[in-house]
């Protein structure tokens, strides 16, 4: 039990290490060498865990998956929300989301999966406005899956925004400006005004 303790640990060790590399430097400039100099541990350990680069930044790909867990809200359109502004705040302090988040957009010889972390948002919040739909949230005609496209994509651009400009401290009052402005074309008129734009205070 203790030695798979400790393989658990040394994993995760690695993962967070590649995942600082990762997103500082970009897929293509990070080296395993660098890595291993994060963590203390030896080359044999890293390649029990992970034979190449490449798997290692899949495991953080598939780790973005992690981060799109709906909070529960009686309102399904207010779980949209705070699901993204959620993501959001992680997204500030968290290493592994941000490595994951850089290793979708950027440009690489990094070979994304087919169900890549786009997918992943796309069909977390795709799920949320068909029940928020089915509960009469939504105007009628509104297209959801254009919806969630949509919000999907404004959500890394303006990420993208964010982080060239403040390196994301801005980021929650961007995601809270997008959705003032977007709730009137999907919500029903009588929802928009108990609906928040920011997270609740902890």
């Amino acid at each position: 039990m203790a030695q798979q303790e400790r393989g658990k640990r040394s994993r995760r060790s690695i993962l967070e290490a590649a995942a600082r590399v990762f997103d500082e430097r970009g897929y293509d400039a990070a080296s395993t060498n660098e890595i291993l100099a994060r963590t203390g541990l030896t080359r044999g350990s890293l390649y029990h865990h992970f034979p190449s680069k490449q798997a290692i930044a899949l495991a953080l790909v598939e780790a973005h998956g992690e981060a799109l867990r709906p909070p529960e809200r009686p309102v399904r359109l207010q779980s949209v929300i705070d699901l993204t502004l959620e993501f959001a705040r992680r997204l500030q302090s968290d290493p592994l989301l941000r490595a994951s988040v850089r290793l979708t957009i950027e440009q690489s010889s990094f070979d994304c999966p087919p169900r890549t972390t786009y997918d992943q948002s796309f069909e977390a919040i795709l799920a949320l406005l068909q029940e928020a739909d089915r509960h009469q949230e939504v105007l009628p005609g509104v297209d959801v899956q254009e919806a969630a496209s949509t919000i999907v994509g404004s959500f890394t651009g303006l990420q993208t925004m964010s982080q060239a400009y403040s390196g994301r401290a801005d980021l929650l009052e961007r995601i809270g400006i997008f959705w003032k402005l977007l709730l009137p074309g999907i919500a029903t008129p009588g929802l928009i005004g108990h609906l928040r734009t920011t997270l609740p205070d902890d």
